[in-house]
């Protein structure tokens, strides 16, 4: 089984993820993308994952989605558009980010079947929001991809809207609104990593 994840690095703590969701587990993910050769497998077991899925646009995240979005676009021969985070609130609660497709792209979408991928999805904040985006301009997502989920809440919200998830490895991970986060009651330091 091809791991993505062999080359990435975690630390453990207590983290404010970008969704609002605190957890215990924060994955380094800047180091995947810095040698295209060595995740190739898994770029292509990813897009065979996604063939079938008749896939004309394949949008990421800025950043690591966006760089998983254009290695499975060129693999997959579509055409390649990107979300970049215009807003976020962590004092909004959870799900305070803001996507917006760039102007440049967004002519490329409407009626157009899209692939929405990030690098690894947890509560999926980021994918969400995109989402948004992309169903605000037009385009018809038909898939979520990501090298790993971690966790279901990303998963569990995907399948409420009927798209599948497809992934190359699920793993578990606990994440708790603030006001059930054990680890905020145990008084351990929080590290908000979605700045």
């Amino acid at each position: 089984m091809i791991d993505p994840l062999a080359r990435v690095t975690g630390r453990r703590g207590h983290f404010r993820m970008e969704s609002g969701y605190h957890a215990d587990l924060w994955l380094d993910l800047d180091g995947l993308f810095v040698e295209p050769r060595a995740i190739a497998p898994a770029v292509a077991a990813l897009a065979a994952r996604l063939q079938s899925y008749d896939v004309a646009v394949v949008c990421g995240p800025l950043l690591g989605g966006a760089f998983l979005a254009q290695l499975l676009a060129h693999a997959m021969n579509a055409d390649f558009v990107f979300a970049e985070r215009v807003a976020s609130s962590p004092t909004a609660g959870l799900y305070g980010a803001r996507y917006r497709i760039p102007e440049g792209v967004a002519a490329h979408l409407p009626g157009r079947r899209v692939a929405l991928v990030d690098d690894v999805m947890s509560a999926g904040s980021s994918l969400r929001a995109t989402h948004a985006a992309l169903t605000v301009g037009g385009a018809v997502p038909v898939v979520v991809a990501a090298f790993a989920v971690l966790g279901s809440r990303g998963s569990d919200f995907f399948a409420a809207q009927d798209l599948p998830v497809e992934t190359l490895s699920h793993q578990p991970l606990d994440t708790w609104p603030q006001d059930d986060c054990p680890l905020c009651r145990a008084g351990v330091p929080l590290e908000d990593v979605a700045i």
